[in-house]
């Protein structure tokens, strides 16, 4: 019997042994289950049985059931989403794969405002800067959403809203975590990481307040798995947000952020204990305003994000990006039926990098900022429409204007329809969206390989899906997908030792099946299971595994107790290294691998105060997420969660 039969086995027999224990006790917890509501497709709150977009929302009872859990490594277990380096050393960077795409083809939001740096090739930005406990509720939207959203949300749309005040005078919140951070290799169990945060908010009157603090270290994990060294990870973040409600109408929030990681990490070409340092520090600040009128509000969003990176190794370097974000846009509803949205993005970016040139010995400037910029301003529309008879259209559309390569143009359809039956509904829904991905500011203005005629990438992406429920006892959803990119920006040899981005005739394609199911056995039992089939070509295929599996049971004992046992398997996947012997990138492929975990928690005094722990990697699989890396083996997690 292999070990993923008894992993299998091991579920059954927890499925079984669980619902006897149920079955011996009055159904004593009632869960109250009220329709979804989802944001992310339309910027309308609407009722995910209206939309047609293929959408998964991480609720705020879904983050408190993974509490000890990084932001990256929750939205690794939702179906379609590869994010590569959580299993790894808590320095390592994080690569984002979603339906065969990158990092570039993955845009993520936070309170509705994009966020990137500038500064980066793939123009991404860094999950490792954001702490759990600041996010209320997380939303992923897939497929291509440029029309709503612009450059770079080509696969995926993470939606991250951050917590609100609490409608009290004066509320606090603490949490701290204590876990063990040690490889397949190690069982000393020694505490190695620590996670610390403290939240104080409310509303007086009209003032609503909340100002947070977050904390994390973590060591006792070499980068690379020959080296002997532990590479630290440390991370800070603050969080202030001010509002004012004028009256009922109109509102305003100003808000400011600051994040800073330390993260040490090894030599990547010869796989060896090195003292190399990333220090990032990112400070944001924006406004928020809102006016509602009858059937209708006026929103206008605005950031200032400014990111700045520095590389301590045998080749520093240094890099700094600054963005200005402003979204002003209308929403109207006619009677129900009709949902619109009208709106104006304009975006401003510049970055700045410095490098030891050769033959010098100090850092010099390479990249000017007042040279590398660029502006986007963005018209936009879409429409959404409701019927009574189970039809449901969302359309958009939107002009890309960019001040180097000029205007592109950007669309989307996507009509579902609803069938309401005796035992609950049935959804079918198509969509056919286009996408574009801007060239970064390093792509456009690097001196020796910056190219200023690059076009945007485009990704043109279909779905065709159905969705079943049955009435407060389960949902499942199949998504075929099916998605072409082109004018693929590469870093291409032009010969001569003369390398230069340019955008290149060849398409690249990417297919696949979605499936996401719950199940609810009871008030107290549920199970919930997704699987990501992904076909792509050989040029793509880069760390995504072809098959991924993620299933969770979920139990609550009283109403004080909640466990859950949960199991991801990740398919081979092709990686790639340097060989420092022959000089040479070669390829090498990662076996498969299977991960249980376990986690429980308690509320020793109800609404105020909940014990958790976690149990990550049970068996102890020895398995590879990078090709040279370390990854985590057995650990455990403890914590507790005050509310005052």
């Amino acid at each position: 019997m292999n070990k993923q039969t008894s992993i299998f086995g091991m579920l059954c027999f927890g499925i079984s042994l669980i619902g006897f224990a149920q079955q011996q006790q009055n159904d004593s917890l009632k869960i109250q289950q009220l329709d979804e509501v989802v944001v992310a497709d339309s910027k309308f709150k609407l009722k995910r049985e209206h939309s047609g977009k293929v959408i998964t929302k991480i609720t705020q009872q879904d983050l408190q059931q993974a509490q000890g859990k990084t932001i990256a490594q929750i939205i690794n277990e939702t179906a379609g989403i590869e994010i590569n380096g959580t299993k790894s050393n808590a320095a390592q960077n994080l690569s984002y794969f979603v339906r065969g795409g990158r990092n570039r083809q993955v845009l993520i939001l936070i309170d509705g405002i994009a966020v990137t740096d500038a500064s980066q090739i793939a123009n991404d930005y860094d999950l490792r800067l954001l702490d759990a406990s600041q996010v209320e509720y997380i939303e992923v939207l897939k497929g291509a959403s440029s029309t709503l959203y612009g450059s770079g949300a080509a696969t995926a749309v993470i939606n991250i809203k951050l917590k609100e005040a609490s409608k009290n005078k004066i509320k606090a919140n603490f949490i701290s975590i204590l876990g063990t951070n040690q490889s397949q290799n190690e069982d000393n169990y020694t505490i190695e990481t620590f996670k610390n945060s403290v939240s104080v908010n409310g509303t007086l009157n009209k003032v609503n307040y909340l100002a947070s603090f977050g904390h994390q270290f973590s060591d006792g994990l070499s980068a690379v798995s020959a080296g002997s060294e532990a590479d630290a990870f440390n991370s800070i973040n603050g969080n202030l947000k001010l509002g004012y409600n004028f009256s009922e109408a109109f509102k305003t929030t100003v808000y400011g952020s600051f994040d800073k990681i330390k993260a040490d990490f090894d030599d990547g070409f010869l796989f060896i204990d090195a003292d190399n340092r990333l220090t990032t520090d990112q400070y944001r600040i924006g406004l928020a305003q809102e006016y509602n009128y009858k059937n209708g509000s006026i929103t206008l969003n605005t950031a200032y994000n400014n990111v700045e990176r520095d590389i301590v190794s045998s080749f520093p370097s240094q890099f700094k990006s600054k963005g200005f974000v402003a979204d002003l846009f209308n929403r109207y509803n006619f009677n129900d039926k009709f949902y619109t949205v009208f709106g104006l993005n304009v975006q401003e970016n510049d970055m700045e990098s410095f490098s030891i040139p050769f033959g010098e010995t100090v850092l010099m400037q390479s990249i000017n900022p007042d040279t590398a910029t660029f502006t986007i301003i963005d018209p936009y529309a879409n429409v959404v429409y409701v019927s009574d008879f189970g039809l449901n259209i969302n359309a958009g559309i939107r002009l890309n204007n960019h001040s180097e390569y000029g205007s592109h143009l950007v669309y989307s359809i996507n009509p579902s329809f609803k069938k309401d039956v005796n035992f609950g509904y049935i959804k079918t829904l198509v969509s056919y969206s286009t996408a574009y991905i801007t060239p970064s500011l390093f792509q456009l203005f690097e001196p020796t390989y910056g190219n200023l005629d690059l076009q945007p990438e485009e990704n043109t992406t279909f779905e065709v899906g159905a969705e079943l429920g049955i009435k407060d006892k389960a949902t499942f959803n199949l998504v075929y997908f099916n998605r072409k990119e082109t004018n693929f920006i590469d870093f291409i040899d032009l010969g001569g030792f003369v390398f230069q981005y340019n955008n290149v005739d060849e398409s690249f394609t990417a297919s696949g099946i979605e499936f996401t199911g719950d199940y609810k056995f009871s008030n107290n039992l549920k199970l919930s299971a997704n699987a990501t089939y992904t076909k792509v070509e050989d040029d793509l295929k880069l760390r995504i595994p072809e098959l991924k599996i993620n299933a969770k049971l979920d139990y609550h004992l009283n109403e004080a107790t909640f466990m859950s046992l949960s199991y991801q398997f990740n398919d081979d996947r092709k990686d790639t290294f340097f060989n420092s012997t022959t000089f040479e990138s070669e390829a090498v492929t990662l076996k498969s691998y299977g991960l249980l975990d376990f986690y429980i928690s308690h509320k020793i005094i109800k609404n105020k105060m909940t014990l958790f722990a976690n149990v990550t990697n049970i068996l102890n699989e020895d398995y590879q997420e990078l090709f040279g890396y370390t990854t985590k083996g057995r650990n455990v997690t403890i914590g507790f969660n005050l509310s005052l």
